[in-house]
C-alpha cells in the first residue's frame, strides 16, 4: 500500500517532546501507574502489584484476554466478548477495519476535517472518498442534508467520528439513527470512531450512543488512550458482528499479533474503575473550560471560539494576519508551547485546542501564548482585515 504522509503526526513529532505546555493535547492528561493502582481497594493493592510483577512477559491472547473483552462488551448493548477485538490503539482498529471492509473502487463517505487516517487509508486502498465537512460557517456541526447528497448506491461505508476531532461536533441519537438508516438504504455499513466516548460536557446535549448499539450495520471503535488518560498502554478495540471481528483478527496476524501482556492486565484494572476515572476527567475538562473562557475574555479581538459540544477538542480562531503554521512553529520554538495549526485540518487562522491538559500546565501555556501575541503585535503584526 502506498499512502500519503500523515501531515498532523509529522508536524507534531517535531515538537511534542520539546515543548513544555501542550495546548492541543488530544486526550486527557495521563494517569500514572500509581494513580491506576490507587483505584484498587487498599487491602488488594499489594496482591495486584505482586501479580503484575510476577507476570510472565510472554505473548498474550491474540484477541485480548477474555476478562478484558468481557469488560469492554459490557459497555455495549447485545454484545459479547466474541464481538470484541482488542487492538493496538484505535489507530490499528481503524486500519484493520478499513482494509477488511473496503476494496478498490468502493465509495466511502468520511468526515472532514478529521484524523487523517479515516480518509487517507481508503484513498490508498483505491476508494472514491466523499468528504462530509464540518465548517466554521455552521458552528462546526454535522449537516445531515449534506450527507444525504454524498451517499450514493455505490457507497459501501460511512465513517463518522463522534465526539469529533478536532471540532467537538457531536451527533444526537436521532441524528445518528438517520445516518444509520441512510447507510442501510444503500447496503452500506457505518464505522464510528468513538475515541472520545464518555467525555460529555456539563450542560451540553447528550451524544448519540455507540453505533454498534443500533444494529448489525454499526461498527464501533474505542480506545483507552484519550478518555482514560492511558495512551501508553496502546489499547483500543473493535466492536462489530463476529464475522467482521474474525476477519480483522486474521489481518492482525500480519501486523501486531496480540496486545501487550501488561497492557491487557492494566486495561482490566482501568475498566473496573471506569466511572471514577471519568469523574476525574470531567473535573479536569470543566476546570480548563472555565480557564479558557476567562482567558478569551482577555483576548477579545485576537482569539474566539466555538466551544465543543462533546469530547475535549475544539477549533479556536486567531485574528492575527500570520499563517497558522508560522504562528505554531514560532510559539513552539520560542515559547515551548504546542498549538496545532488549523492548516493541518484545512482551516487557516485556526488552532486545535484541547481541554485535557493538567490545569496548571494549561494556564501556563495560555499565558505564554498571550506573551507571544503581545510580541507579535508590538512588532507590527496586524489583525485580519
Amino acid at each position: 500500500m502506498k499512502i500519503e504522509p500523515f501531515a498532523l503526526e509529522r508536524w507534531m513529532s517535531g515538537y511534542e517532546m520539546l515543548v513544555e505546555c501542550d495546548l492541543s493535547v488530544g486526550g486527557i492528561t495521563s494517569l500514572t501507574m500509581n494513580d491506576l493502582l490507587a483505584l484498587e481497594p487498599a487491602a488488594q493493592r499489594e496482591q495486584i502489584l505482586d501479580g503484575l510483577l510476577g507476570a510472565r512477559l510472554g505473548y498474550s491472547e491474540a484477541r485480548g484476554s477474555l476478562e478484558l473483552r468481557s469488560a469492554i462488551a459490557a459497555t455495549y448493548r447485545n454484545c459479547g466478548p466474541e464481538n470484541i477485538l482488542v487492538t493496538t490503539g484505535a489507530i490499528e482498529a481503524n486500519f484493520l477495519l478499513l482494509n477488511v471492509l473496503l476494496n478498490a473502487g468502493d465509495s466511502v463517505v468520511a468526515p472532514d476535517p478529521a484524523y487523517q487516517q479515516l480518509a487517507s487509508v481508503p484513498r490508498a486502498i483505491g476508494c472514491d472518498v466523499a468528504l462530509w465537512k464540518t465548517r466554521p460557517e455552521n458552528g462546526f456541526r454535522y449537516d445531515l442534508r449534506e450527507l444525504e447528497q454524498l451517499v450514493t448506491p455505490r457507497t459501501r461505508l460511512i465513517v463518522v467520528n463522534i465526539p469529533h476531532n478536532p471540532t467537538g461536533a457531536i451527533l444526537l441519537e436521532e441524528e445518528l439513527r438517520h445516518v444509520y438508516a441512510l447507510a442501510e438504504s444503500v447496503g452500506a455499513l457505518v464505522l464510528c470512531d468513538e475515541t472520545y466516548r464518555w467525555l460529555a460536557l456539563e450542560g451540553s446535549d447528550p451524544c448519540a450512543p455507540p453505533v454498534f448499539d443500533l444494529g448489525p450495520a454499526g461498527i464501533s471503535v474505542g480506545t483507552l488512550s484519550k478518555t482514560f488518560g492511558l495512551p501508553g498502554l496502546r489499547i483500543g478495540w473493535i466492536v462489530a458482528p463476529e464475522p467482521i471481528v474474525q476477519a480483522c483478527w486474521a489481518m492482525r496476524d500480519y501486523i501486531s499479533l496480540c496486545p501487550g501482556t501488561l497492557s491487557d492486565a492494566l486495561a482490566c484494572i482501568a475498566f473496573r474503575h471506569r466511572e471514577r476515572i471519568m469523574a476525574r476527567n470531567q473535573a479536569i475538562i470543566q476546570q480548563n473550560l472555565q480557564i479558557v473562557q476567562d482567558w478569551l475574555q482577555q483576548q477579545r479581538g485576537v482569539f474566539s471560539w466555538q466551544p465543543p459540544r462533546g469530547g475535549l477538542l475544539s477549533m479556536i480562531h486567531c485574528n492575527l494576519a500570520m499563517p497558522s503554521l508560522e504562528f505554531a512553529n514560532r510559539l513552539a520554538e520560542e515559547y515551548k508551547v504546542m498549538f496545532v495549526p488549523g492548516i493541518k485540518f484545512g482551516f487557516e487562522h485556526y488552532f486545535r485546542l484541547g481541554l485535557g491538559q493538567r490545569s496548571a500546565v494549561f494556564t501556563e501555556g495560555l499565558q505564554r501564548t498571550s506573551a507571544f501575541v503581545a510580541q507579535l503585535q508590538a512588532s507590527g503584526v496586524s489583525s485580519i482585515a
